[in-house]
């Protein structure tokens, strides 16, 4: 775990390295976290986990909740945010962004996977509402995005059965995809096509499609690009001209991606 080591520098302060475990502790958990069992995985006295816990909270860095219960606070978005746009990344997604005049309306999104969900690390808003404001750091399931679905693309049928063995698959909409089956169907039809829908499983009223950014030189996926806009403009055509807009994304970003690796 971070922070484990023989020989530490004089210098580490040991308390700062408990913190930074049970942040790490927390960040692999979708439900808040009970203080016992928070103790019990950290192999921390109660009292000292309880210290551990208030100052974080004080910080802003965790959120305590009404039963007790810690989980990740906002203010990590923030520091997220702050590091990611100084990123090469960052910069590069946004000038490829703005040299496409075709996406001056779309929300527009660079994402890559973090086991079944999907994280936002560049983003950029539409003029339209589509009902989802995308920020960075932010996270939601492959199986319902065009972004993650396209990431996932990539992978092997019996390499996405096992990604999601024993796990529900989460439903943001009564349109989100129910089962594996389903997913693998959707899946089939990206690598037919190159590219992804999303098709009102993450909110209402949306379509999304998303594009997988390959490595040139033949390696794991890189990230995915994908593009938000109203149900009611997404025709035959429009989705036409974005895919192949994010296609040229995707080929801009590529070098950038694989040279920040």
């Amino acid at each position: 775990m971070r922070g484990e080591a023989k020989d530490l520098p004089k210098a580490v302060v040991p308390s700062v390295l408990k913190a930074a475990r049970l942040l790490d502790v927390l960040a692999a958990s979708r439900e808040p976290v009970a203080l016992g069992k928070l103790a019990a995985r950290l192999a921390l006295p109660k009292s000292s986990t309880l210290g551990l816990c208030t100052s974080l909270a004080l910080a802003g860095l965790l959120r305590r909740f009404d039963d007790g219960s810690y989980h990740l606070g906002t203010h990590l978005v923030d520091l997220a945010h702050a590091y990611l746009a100084r990123t090469d990344t960052t910069r590069e997604f946004d000038q490829a962004v703005n040299a496409l005049t075709a996406l001056d309306e779309e929300g527009a999104v660079l994402a890559i996977r973090d086991g079944t969900d999907v994280v936002y690390i560049a983003c950029r808003n539409g003029t339209r509402p589509i009902g989802v404001t995308y920020r960075i750091g932010m996270r939601l399931p492959v199986s319902c995005t065009a972004s993650g679905k396209a990431l996932i693309s990539t992978l092997a049928d019996a390499e996405i059965r096992r990604l999601f063995r024993g796990k529900r698959l989460p439903r943001l909409t009564e349109n989100s995809c129910g089962s594996v089956g389903a997913l693998l169907e959707q899946l089939h039809e990206a690598r037919a096509h190159g590219f992804a829908r999303d098709d009102e499983e993450t909110h209402e009223g949306m379509y999304c499609v998303g594009v997988p950014i390959v490595d040139p030189d033949g390696g794991p996926v890189l990230a995915a690009v994908a593009v938000s806009m109203l149900k009611a403009r997404a025709g035959k055509r429009k989705e036409e001209r974005t895919v192949q807009t994010l296609k040229q994304l995707a080929r801009r970003l590529q070098m950038p991606l694989k040279l920040l690796r």
